[in-house]
Protein backbone atom coordinates (compact mmCIF):
# COMPACT_ATOMS: atom_id res chain seq x y z
CA UNK A 1 0.00 0.00 0.00
CA UNK A 2 0.75 3.65 -0.60
CA UNK A 3 0.90 6.57 2.14
CA UNK A 4 -0.13 9.41 0.18
CA UNK A 5 -0.94 12.74 2.43
CA UNK A 6 -3.71 14.67 0.63
CA UNK A 7 -2.80 18.27 1.94
CA UNK A 8 -3.53 20.62 -1.50
CA UNK A 9 -6.07 22.06 1.06
CA UNK A 10 -4.38 24.22 3.21
CA UNK A 11 -6.92 25.51 5.26
CA UNK A 12 -8.59 21.97 6.88
CA UNK A 13 -5.01 19.99 6.76
CA UNK A 14 -3.23 20.00 10.65
CA UNK A 15 -0.41 18.43 11.33
CA UNK A 16 -1.87 16.40 14.05
CA UNK A 17 -4.32 14.93 11.85
CA UNK A 18 -1.15 14.21 10.04
CA UNK A 19 0.37 12.46 13.17
CA UNK A 20 -2.56 10.37 13.94
CA UNK A 21 -3.12 9.38 10.80
CA UNK A 22 0.08 7.62 10.60
CA UNK A 23 0.01 6.24 14.19
CA UNK A 24 -3.36 4.55 13.75
CA UNK A 25 -2.15 2.92 10.37
CA UNK A 26 0.98 1.70 12.24
CA UNK A 27 -1.37 0.63 14.77
CA UNK A 28 -2.88 -1.75 12.65
CA UNK A 29 0.39 -3.10 11.60
CA UNK A 30 0.65 -1.74 8.22
CA UNK A 31 3.78 -0.83 6.40
CA UNK A 32 4.50 1.48 3.41
CA UNK A 33 7.30 2.77 1.56
CA UNK A 34 9.10 5.81 1.99
CA UNK A 35 9.55 8.57 1.28
CA UNK A 36 5.63 9.67 1.85
CA UNK A 37 4.24 11.98 -0.98
CA UNK A 38 2.58 15.14 -0.02
CA UNK A 39 -0.15 17.16 -2.46
CA UNK A 40 1.19 20.17 -1.18
CA UNK A 41 4.49 19.65 -2.96
CA UNK A 42 3.19 18.06 -6.13
CA UNK A 43 1.92 21.25 -7.40
CA UNK A 44 3.99 21.50 -10.62
CA UNK A 45 2.98 18.45 -12.08
CA UNK A 46 -0.67 19.36 -11.26
CA UNK A 47 0.25 22.30 -13.66
CA UNK A 48 1.92 20.31 -16.16
CA UNK A 49 -1.10 18.37 -16.58
CA UNK A 50 -3.33 21.22 -16.93
CA UNK A 51 -1.56 22.46 -19.29
CA UNK A 52 -1.96 19.43 -21.30
CA UNK A 53 -5.31 19.38 -21.37
CA UNK A 54 -5.30 23.44 -21.99
CA UNK A 55 -3.10 22.22 -24.99
CA UNK A 56 -6.00 20.35 -26.27
CA UNK A 57 -8.41 23.42 -26.10
CA UNK A 58 -10.21 21.14 -23.13
CA UNK A 59 -9.95 23.67 -20.26
CA UNK A 60 -11.35 27.35 -19.56
CA UNK A 61 -10.96 29.57 -17.13
CA UNK A 62 -14.24 30.65 -14.50
CA UNK A 63 -14.68 33.61 -12.56
CA UNK A 64 -18.13 32.39 -11.39
CA UNK A 65 -18.54 32.65 -7.22
CA UNK A 66 -17.10 30.41 -4.41
CA UNK A 67 -20.50 28.83 -4.05
CA UNK A 68 -20.44 27.47 -7.26
CA UNK A 69 -17.06 25.62 -7.19
CA UNK A 70 -17.14 24.82 -3.14
CA UNK A 71 -17.29 20.85 -3.54
CA UNK A 72 -15.04 20.70 -6.60
CA UNK A 73 -11.68 20.46 -4.06
CA UNK A 74 -12.97 17.54 -1.49
CA UNK A 75 -14.18 13.97 -2.52
CA UNK A 76 -17.23 13.32 -2.36
CA UNK A 77 -19.18 12.48 0.68
CA UNK A 78 -22.23 10.28 1.02
CA UNK A 79 -24.96 12.19 2.19
CA UNK A 80 -23.90 15.74 0.83
CA UNK A 81 -26.05 17.55 -1.33
CA UNK A 82 -24.89 17.09 -4.55
CA UNK A 83 -23.54 20.19 -6.83
CA UNK A 84 -26.12 21.52 -9.42
CA UNK A 85 -24.24 20.65 -12.81
CA UNK A 86 -22.31 24.10 -13.41
CA UNK A 87 -24.46 26.13 -16.09
CA UNK A 88 -21.21 26.76 -18.54
CA UNK A 89 -21.35 30.60 -17.79
CA UNK A 90 -17.71 30.91 -18.65
CA UNK A 91 -17.58 28.16 -21.22
CA UNK A 92 -16.62 30.43 -24.10
CA UNK A 93 -13.36 32.29 -22.58
CA UNK A 94 -10.33 31.25 -23.69
CA UNK A 95 -7.54 30.13 -21.53
CA UNK A 96 -5.59 33.28 -22.25
CA UNK A 97 -8.23 35.15 -20.72
CA UNK A 98 -7.45 33.55 -17.37
CA UNK A 99 -7.25 36.02 -14.38
CA UNK A 100 -5.27 35.33 -10.86
CA UNK A 101 -8.54 34.84 -9.39
CA UNK A 102 -10.13 32.44 -11.90
CA UNK A 103 -10.74 28.79 -11.45
CA UNK A 104 -10.25 26.58 -14.27
CA UNK A 105 -12.64 23.81 -15.44
CA UNK A 106 -13.19 21.25 -18.07
CA UNK A 107 -15.17 21.51 -20.66
CA UNK A 108 -17.24 18.13 -20.49
CA UNK A 109 -18.91 18.20 -24.07
CA UNK A 110 -15.39 18.71 -25.81
CA UNK A 111 -13.53 16.72 -23.47
CA UNK A 112 -16.01 13.21 -24.24
CA UNK A 113 -16.14 14.56 -27.99
CA UNK A 114 -11.78 14.17 -28.11
CA UNK A 115 -12.56 10.50 -27.05
CA UNK A 116 -12.07 7.73 -29.68
CA UNK A 117 -13.79 5.22 -28.10
CA UNK A 118 -15.92 5.42 -24.09
CA UNK A 119 -13.08 3.91 -21.92
CA UNK A 120 -13.25 1.14 -20.14
CA UNK A 121 -12.10 -0.02 -16.65
CA UNK A 122 -12.62 -2.74 -14.24
CA UNK A 123 -14.08 -3.11 -10.84
CA UNK A 124 -13.36 -5.71 -8.28
CA UNK A 125 -15.26 -4.57 -5.55
CA UNK A 126 -19.26 -5.44 -4.43
CA UNK A 127 -20.37 -5.45 -7.93
CA UNK A 128 -17.49 -7.28 -9.91
CA UNK A 129 -17.10 -6.80 -13.88
CA UNK A 130 -15.71 -4.49 -16.96
CA UNK A 131 -17.42 -0.96 -16.95
CA UNK A 132 -17.99 1.24 -19.61
CA UNK A 133 -17.76 5.39 -19.47
CA UNK A 134 -21.17 6.57 -20.81
CA UNK A 135 -20.68 9.93 -22.17
CA UNK A 136 -24.71 11.36 -22.05
CA UNK A 137 -24.70 10.33 -18.37
CA UNK A 138 -21.53 12.63 -17.31
CA UNK A 139 -22.69 15.41 -19.85
CA UNK A 140 -25.95 15.61 -17.78
CA UNK A 141 -25.24 14.61 -14.43
CA UNK A 142 -21.49 15.49 -13.79
CA UNK A 143 -21.01 18.74 -16.32
CA UNK A 144 -17.68 20.63 -16.55
CA UNK A 145 -15.75 19.86 -13.44
CA UNK A 146 -13.60 21.90 -11.48
CA UNK A 147 -9.91 21.04 -12.37
CA UNK A 148 -8.12 23.82 -10.62
CA UNK A 149 -9.52 25.51 -7.79
CA UNK A 150 -8.98 29.18 -7.68
CA UNK A 151 -7.19 29.73 -4.29
CA UNK A 152 -4.95 26.35 -4.41
CA UNK A 153 -4.29 25.75 -8.19
CA UNK A 154 -5.82 22.05 -8.47
CA UNK A 155 -8.41 20.02 -7.43
CA UNK A 156 -8.77 16.62 -6.31
CA UNK A 157 -10.04 14.94 -9.56
CA UNK A 158 -6.86 16.41 -11.56
CA UNK A 159 -4.29 15.82 -8.53
CA UNK A 160 -5.35 12.11 -7.47
CA UNK A 161 -4.86 10.69 -11.20
CA UNK A 162 -2.06 12.43 -11.68
CA UNK A 163 -0.52 10.96 -8.51
CA UNK A 164 -1.88 8.09 -8.84
CA UNK A 165 -0.38 7.45 -12.27
CA UNK A 166 3.20 9.27 -11.16
CA UNK A 167 3.49 6.16 -7.64
CA UNK A 168 2.67 3.59 -10.44
CA UNK A 169 -1.17 2.71 -8.77
CA UNK A 170 -2.50 -0.61 -10.32
CA UNK A 171 -5.56 -0.96 -7.46
CA UNK A 172 -7.65 1.92 -6.20
CA UNK A 173 -9.37 0.92 -3.12
CA UNK A 174 -11.88 3.10 -1.96
CA UNK A 175 -15.35 3.22 -0.10
CA UNK A 176 -18.10 2.79 -1.79
CA UNK A 177 -19.31 6.53 -1.62
CA UNK A 178 -15.94 7.52 -4.28
CA UNK A 179 -17.74 5.14 -7.12
CA UNK A 180 -19.27 8.18 -8.38
CA UNK A 181 -15.94 9.83 -9.15
CA UNK A 182 -14.06 6.87 -11.20
CA UNK A 183 -15.69 7.65 -14.37
CA UNK A 184 -14.00 11.50 -14.09
CA UNK A 185 -11.18 9.39 -12.95
CA UNK A 186 -10.83 7.23 -16.46
CA UNK A 187 -12.31 10.41 -18.13
CA UNK A 188 -8.68 12.17 -17.21
CA UNK A 189 -6.75 9.25 -17.50
CA UNK A 190 -7.87 8.62 -21.11
CA UNK A 191 -7.15 12.40 -22.01
CA UNK A 192 -3.98 12.88 -20.29
CA UNK A 193 -2.41 9.25 -21.90
CA UNK A 194 -2.13 7.98 -18.35
CA UNK A 195 -3.00 4.10 -17.47
CA UNK A 196 -6.17 3.49 -15.78
CA UNK A 197 -5.58 1.09 -12.23
CA UNK A 198 -8.26 -1.25 -11.75
CA UNK A 199 -10.99 -0.20 -8.54
CA UNK A 200 -12.07 -2.13 -5.41
CA UNK A 201 -15.31 0.06 -3.81
CA UNK A 202 -15.66 -1.63 -0.77
CA UNK A 203 -18.92 -1.55 1.35
CA UNK A 204 -19.08 1.11 3.85
CA UNK A 205 -18.68 1.25 8.01
CA UNK A 206 -21.65 2.18 9.32
CA UNK A 207 -23.15 2.51 13.13
CA UNK A 208 -26.30 1.37 14.17
CA UNK A 209 -28.60 4.37 12.63
CA UNK A 210 -27.31 3.19 9.13
CA UNK A 211 -25.10 6.11 8.42
CA UNK A 212 -21.81 5.32 7.71
CA UNK A 213 -18.93 6.41 10.35
CA UNK A 214 -17.29 9.87 9.29
CA UNK A 215 -15.36 12.28 11.26
CA UNK A 216 -17.47 15.24 10.31
CA UNK A 217 -20.09 13.25 11.88
CA UNK A 218 -18.38 13.23 15.14
CA UNK A 219 -17.56 9.04 14.56
CA UNK A 220 -15.45 7.78 17.37
CA UNK A 221 -11.69 8.05 16.34
CA UNK A 222 -9.36 5.36 16.45
CA UNK A 223 -7.28 6.27 18.98
CA UNK A 224 -10.03 6.26 21.34
CA UNK A 225 -9.88 2.32 21.10
CA UNK A 226 -6.73 2.50 21.31
CA UNK A 227 -6.59 4.17 24.56
CA UNK A 228 -9.10 2.00 25.67
CA UNK A 229 -7.25 -0.89 25.20
CA UNK A 230 -8.76 -2.38 21.98
CA UNK A 231 -6.48 -4.35 19.53
CA UNK A 232 -6.29 -4.37 15.52
CA UNK A 233 -8.28 -8.14 16.11
CA UNK A 234 -10.68 -6.35 18.28
CA UNK A 235 -11.78 -3.82 15.50
CA UNK A 236 -11.40 -6.77 12.86
CA UNK A 237 -14.21 -8.67 14.52
CA UNK A 238 -15.83 -5.28 15.36
CA UNK A 239 -16.37 -4.58 11.85
CA UNK A 240 -16.85 -8.26 10.42
CA UNK A 241 -13.51 -8.89 9.14
CA UNK A 242 -11.70 -11.24 8.90
CA UNK A 243 -8.89 -12.40 10.82
CA UNK A 244 -5.30 -11.17 9.64
CA UNK A 245 -3.58 -13.53 8.43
Amino acid sequence: MLLRIEDIDHTRCRSHFEAAIRADLAWLGLRWPLPVWRQSARRAAYDAALGRLAALGLTYPCRCSRKDIAAALAAPQEGAAAAPVYPGTCRSRPMASRQPGDAVRLDMGRALAALRAPPVWRETGMHPGLRRLHPAGMLAETGDIVLARRDIGTAYHLAVVVDDAAQGVTEVVRGADLADATPIHVLLQTLLGLPTPDYHHHRLIRGDDGARLAKRDAARPLWDYRAAGATPADLRALLGLPSAP
